[in-house]
């Protein structure tokens, strides 16, 4: 399964990025291979619909799942839209890309099943 993971930098040991609309980039690991390829997140500055174009993104780098620490009701609609499943990571503690695919695997991130706040309409 191909898995996007907000991430603040270009490595498996960059900062997991809790933000998913505003995460500098995109970490995307195959969790059966480990292949992994990184991705600048374009809407990191967007004036406004960070979420959305962050989805879009996610969707055409062909993610099944993502996990980030928060999506807004617009970031959920889109995933929701492209059958990407949306998984929430712990954003009280710092971890890597490699501690949140390990946590993933194993099985204790919990299933978004609604938008995680009302969104920031671009502010």
């Amino acid at each position: 399964m191909k898995l996007a993971i907000s991430s603040s930098g270009t490595t498996l040991d960059a900062a997991f990025d809790a933000r998913f609309g505003r995460a500098a980039a995109f970490c995307v690991v195959d969790s059966d291979t480990g292949a992994w390829s990184t991705h600048a997140n374009p809407a990191l500055s967007a004036a406004g619909g960070a979420g959305v174009q962050a989805a879009q993104l996610v969707a055409n780098l062909g993610a099944q799942a993502v996990v980030s620490g928060a999506y807004g009701p617009k970031a959920y609609d889109t995933l929701s839209a492209a059958a990407i499943t949306m998984w929430l990571a712990p954003t009280n503690a710092t971890h890597s890309v490699t501690e949140i695919l390990t946590l993933f695997r194993s099985g204790h991130l919990t299933q978004a099943d609604a938008a995680s706040h009302n969104g920031h309409h671009g502010g």
